[in-house]
């Protein structure tokens, strides 16, 4: 795809860390709210706008008709020294309204006080009525060719580099919930083709609640918050959840799953993708092959414990925006492959006794291996929020030619609710010429004004056949890589409000998936479920979902009865002996290593600043981001050698470290007092020698199963939280470049799984 102008040098500079180079100079901390440091004084000397920060990109600036303008992409940001209306009248003042006198009243004729109140007043337009929450990036698609057997589409060509505007998010909360909330999470994707915009809009789970898009706005109002109280926020433990799907047991293989570990994920990063439905590839012969999307991070997947979550949505509730956008600044560009499992296009459209229209189904990968396609990579931040995160619209009917949809119920319905959404949110049918969703291939469409048209359209018949535009716009054939439906054969039916008898197994897929988990995912299986049913008020909710359980596993059941206090139903489904179900490894996220590009290791001082600074740099060298931890902020050492503290006892907490390294033991520092950070209280009768948040942080990162690193300075404080040295996971009396090393291969498995200990109620 050819590309110019400054989408160009992205496009280059991402290639070339694709390949292995170096990544381009990056801050060693990420963070930093603008593109330069303030001074201590107002600026007063007028000056033209700063940079965007050298991490963030914009939309390509293309006009609403796809047409490329040349310009670079700062054309869109503000310009000049001076403050002006929207109109660009320089203004003198914006701190007083224009009032009779300096006490009032206030008057009317104060068009700038009336432009910018309204201006504020409908600065927030509706958000999403689910995947309302968002973080979004910019980067490049590079096709491997190796789809081309299967599919035309340009973009899937070798070394095609598209760019994509790639948009992750949760479903149920609002704009302003948590990230780290049990939910299933968006990963949608827009390419920005010579064809035209393909959007891949799918999930971090492989299927769905339900299995017709009709039943959509139910199981979206049971899982919202109740109507009456409008809480519980962002969580799916609560009655009307758990009432619609015990009652309605084909949401069961997506509920497992969003009580796994792939509910709470660690990081955008870290989280796999799933376009959900079976879609239909069209080859340059016309041969078509049934396909599912999945991106696979080249991070691995990797998932937060549940008091993590909890913790975390209390320390950071961006956590995940958070770390997407620092990992972006830092140089640590995320990566995923695209691949397709491929399926014969059988009248059937089933395999292996899996019906591919049904999307609470998946299909093992053991038995269709998933196919490689391209690489995706992000690598810059947006420049603005709301320009580009919030008003993106996506819409799984944006297709190009190659790629084509199936007879899936639910894709059906998307395929209008997603457009229709989009003309509610974004005020009319105009929503594709906003900068982030225009298309850079050229458009010449028939369709005309409407709110917020941008386009200036010429000619005077918008309309088909016509003589007088001189018959333009013309159709295109398949030779000038028109959009053309398959042809698929539709078989002779009567009209029926019903669903083929294939989609009434709603537990032989739960139970692959449990019977897949190591013996910890399924602890943590179990007390999602324990914890989720053990907040819902009503006993009848809760025995309904035990029952739906007992379908899945007697011990899966047995345990969680056990948890709630009530006894476990017999099954009243038949269930296939352990045995007769083949386990799926890819199903489960342990048994792998992977890159530690982007990990935070926090870094606690002691009096040692050499060992300090030596340790820092062995971990950038690794591509890891360090974090300084000290009693007080500031910075440590003096001069050229000074480090910056980023954290402090008072406001750090483990929960965003992937590893902790003791250079020292601090003692308690001059705010270590209970009255002041409740973080401090200790209720042992006996002081600590050690700053008793230290201890605390100490306590959970060993808990939560992360490596721990202590230098010869930093073994009392393990010691004092009571951790033993010899314990998986603990390192101590290492050089510096040894021990971060060490540090490297355990967090390439992500956590010291060997620290949770022998399962006793799930290791079957």
């Amino acid at each position: 795809m050819e590309q110019s102008g400054p989408v160009k040098k992205i496009v280059d500079k991402v290639a070339d860390v694709v390949e292995g180079a170096v990544a381009p100079d990056r801050p060693e901390v990420p963070g930093a709210p603008g593109a330069a440091p303030p001074g201590v004084d107002e600026p007063v000397e007028p000056r033209d706008p700063l940079p965007p920060k050298p991490d963030q990109a914009a939309p390509r600036p293309v006009t609403a008709t796809g047409r490329d303008t040349g310009a670079g992409a700062e054309v869109r940001a503000q310009n000049g020294a001076f403050l002006t209306t929207a109109q660009g009248a320089r203004l003198p003042d914006s701190d007083h309204s224009l009032k009779a006198g300096p006490r009032g009243p206030v008057l009317l004729q104060d068009h700038h006080l009336r432009e910018k109140i309204t201006h504020f007043d409908h600065e927030r337009i509706p958000e999403r009525v689910v995947h309302a929450r968002g973080a979004a990036a910019h980067g490049v698609f590079r096709g491997y060719g190796t789809a081309a057997g299967v599919c035309k589409a340009a973009f899937l060509a070798e070394g095609v580099e598209t760019p994509v505007f790639v948009r992750f998010s949760t479903v149920l909360g609002s704009r302003g919930s948590a990230d780290t909330v049990r939910d299933t999470r968006g990963f949608a994707t827009k390419f920005y083709t010579e064809e035209g915009v393909f959007d891949l809009v799918g999930n971090n789970i492989p299927v769905f609640f339900i299995q017709d898009a009709i039943k959509f706005p139910d199981v979206v109002h049971a899982a919202k918050p109740h109507p009456d109280r409008e809480i519980p926020q962002a969580q799916s433990a609560h009655d009307t959840f758990w009432d619609f799907v015990t009652l309605h047991t084909e949401a069961t293989h997506h509920t497992l799953w969003n009580m796994s570990d792939r509910g709470i994920p660690r990081s955008f990063r870290t989280m796999e993708g799933f376009g959900v439905h079976t879609f239909r590839l069209v080859n340059a012969e016309g041969a078509t092959t049934l396909v599912k999307w999945h991106w696979k991070p080249r991070l691995g997947v990797h998932s937060l414990v549940w008091e993590e979550a909890q913790l975390i949505a209390g320390a950071d509730p961006d956590f995940h925006r958070r770390d997407l956008a620092d990992a972006i600044e830092a140089g640590a560009f995320p990566q995923w492959e695209l691949g397709v499992q491929t399926f014969p296009d059988t009248p059937e459209q089933t395999f292996e006794g899996i019906d591919l229209l049904d999307p609470t189904k998946i299909v093992p990968e053991e038995l269709a291996p998933v196919r490689p396609v391209g690489l995706l990579t992000l690598n810059a931040n947006p420049t603005n929020f709301f320009a580009e995160t919030e008003q993106v619209a996506f819409h799984p009917g944006h297709l190009v030619p190659g790629i084509d949809i199936t007879d899936d119920a639910l894709l059906a319905g998307r395929l209008f609710s997603y457009l229709d959404t989009q003309i509610t949110r974004l005020g009319g049918p105009n929503f594709a010429q906003i900068p982030i969703n225009r298309t850079h291939a050229p458009v010449n469409d028939m369709l005309r004004d409407g709110f917020h048209q941008h386009a200036v359209h010429s000619g005077v018949a918008p309309y088909k056949p016509n003589s007088l535009d001189g018959g333009c716009p013309f159709f295109a054939g398949a030779g000038d890589h028109a959009y053309i439906e398959h042809p698929t054969p539709v078989a002779a039916a009567r009209k029926v409000r019903e669903a083929p008898a294939s989609f009434d197994d709603h537990f032989s897929q739960p139970r692959l998936f449990w019977r897949s988990m190591s013996p910890p995912e399924r602890e943590h299986i179990i007390a999602a479920y324990t914890f989720e049913l053990g907040k819902c008020f009503h006993r009848a909710v809760k025995e309904r979902g035990l029952r739906v359980l007992a379908n899945i596993d007697a011990e899966l059941c047995g345990q969680v009865a056990a948890g709630l206090g009530l006894p476990a139903p017999e099954p009243t489904e038949p269930t296939e002996p352990a045995g007769e179900v083949r386990p799926s490894p890819a199903l489960s996220q342990l048994g792998r290593t992977w890159p530690v590009a982007g990990r935070v290791v926090g870094l606690v001082a002691g009096a040692d600043h050499g060992a300090l600074a030596a340790v820092r740099r062995a971990v950038l060298a690794q591509d890891m981001v360090p974090l300084v931890i000290a009693g007080t902020g500031g910075a440590i050492g003096a001069g050229d050698d000074a480090l910056d503290v980023q954290r402090t006892f008072t406001t750090a907490r483990s929960v965003e470290f992937d590893a902790l390294v003791l250079i020292g033991a601090p003692g308690p520092a001059a705010d270590a007092d209970a009255a002041r950070d409740a973080k401090a209280g200790n209720p042992l009768p006996v002081a600590s020698p050690v700053d008793p948040r230290l201890v605390l942080m100490l306590a959970e990162i060993y808990r939560h199963a992360k490596p721990v690193l202590a230098l010869e300075g930093g073994q009392s404080a393990l010691q004092a939280a009571g951790i033993t040295t010899n314990a998986p996971g603990v390192l101590v009396g290492l050089p510096a470049d040894e021990a971060v090393e060490r540090l490297v291969r355990l967090l390439a498995a992500h956590r010291v799984w060997d620290r949770f200990p022998p399962s006793t109620a799930a290791g079957g």
